[in-house]
C-alpha cells in the first residue's frame, strides 16, 4: 500500500484500488450492507448528483464497468437538456488532484459486450476519451470544464485489469486470452488530470 486516497465509482460489494493507495473509497447507487471497516463508502446517484467529496480530494478515480451506465442525454424541462455524461467527467476532474488519475475500464463498440446489458445507455468507443483530452478539448463544446492528458488507452482483456500495474505474468495472460477467445472486450482510460 502507499499513501493517498482512492476512489471506486459505482464500486458494488467490494471496490477497487487499482493503484494500491492506503484509503479506499467508494460510491455507489446502491448500499451494500457487507463492504469492508476500511471503505468510506457513500450513497449517490451520479447522473443526478455530483461526486460528494471537495474539489481536489483524490489521488486516482476508478470507474470500472460504470461509466458505460451514466446517459449521455436527459431532458431538463421542457426547453433544455442535460449532459450527465460530461457533468460526470467534470466532476471526476474536479476531485481529482493535479496529476491524479482517472482509470475507467469498460465495455466497448463494436464488441457484443457494449450492447448486452439492457442499462448500458452511454456506448464507449476507442476515441470517445478523446473528447475529454489535449489543450482544447472538444468536449468544451458540451460544459466540459477540465483537461485530461492520455497516459494509457488501449483494448484489453477486462479480466485482467483490476490493478494499474502490468507485469510480464499479465501480459502472456491477456494474450492467451485473446488467441483462445478471440478478442479484448474492454477498452481502458488512464487519463491525467491537468490542473
Amino acid at each position: 500500500m502507499k499513501a493517498g486516497r482512492h476512489l471506486d465509482l459505482g464500486c458494488g460489494k467490494k471496490p477497487r484500488n487499482p493503484y494500491g493507495y492506503d484509503q479506499l473509497f467508494g460510491i455507489d447507487i446502491v448500499r451494500h450492507t457487507e463492504l469492508a471497516n476500511n471503505v468510506d463508502f457513500r450513497l449517490s446517484n451520479l447522473t443526478m448528483e455530483p461526486i460528494p467529496y471537495p474539489a481536489g480530494h483524490f489521488d486516482a478515480v476508478s470507474a470500472f464497468d460504470f461509466i458505460e451506465h451514466i446517459p449521455r442525454i436527459l431532458p431538463s424541462g421542457i426547453t433544455t437538456t442535460r449532459f450527465p455524461f460530461i457533468e460526470l467527467m467534470n466532476e471526476i476532474w474536479r476531485v481529482l488532484k493535479p496529476d491524479g488519475t482517472f482509470y475507467a475500464l469498460t465495455p466497448a463498440y463494436p464488441g457484443v459486450e457494449a450492447f448486452q446489458d439492457p442499462t448500458h445507455v452511454n456506448i464507449i468507443t476507442d476515441s470517445t476519451h478523446e473528447y475529454f483530452c489535449g489543450d482544447d478539448p472538444y468536449a468544451r463544446n458540451y460544459g466540459f470544464k477540465g483537461k485530461f492528458a492520455v497516459m494509457r488507452a488501449e483494448w484489453i482483456d477486462g479480466k485482467n485489469a483490476n490493478t494499474a500495474d502490468w507485469s510480464w505474468r499479465k501480459t502472456v495472460r491477456g494474450w492467451h486470452r485473446t488467441v483462445t477467445q478471440g478478442k479484448k472486450t474492454h477498452f481502458l482510460w488512464e487519463l491525467r488530470a491537468l490542473k
